[in-house]
């Protein structure tokens, strides 16, 4: 049984989701052989303040590298 977890920020809608749900069931059946019925899917969603890429948190000041808003720089 596959269990597929994806951490994203929040905002999708409910038909987004339900869409990539759809998407993911498929390719984990078409590459894994795993009955659909099998599939398992967890969202966990992430307030865009609290994920930063390269250092830089996604919201707020876009300049403002996330070791700074910590360490106060």
């Amino acid at each position: 049984m596959p269990i597929v977890s994806i951490t994203m920020i929040e905002g999708r809608s409910d038909s987004q989701k339900q869409a990539m749900f759809k998407e993911v069931t498929e390719a984990i059946h078409r590459t894994l052989g795993a009955p659909r019925e099998n599939v398992r899917i967890m969202i966990n969603e992430v307030p865009a303040r609290h994920f930063a890429t390269a250092g830089v948190v996604k919201s707020g000041s876009s300049s403002s590298p996330a070791l700074e808003k910590v360490s106060g720089r």
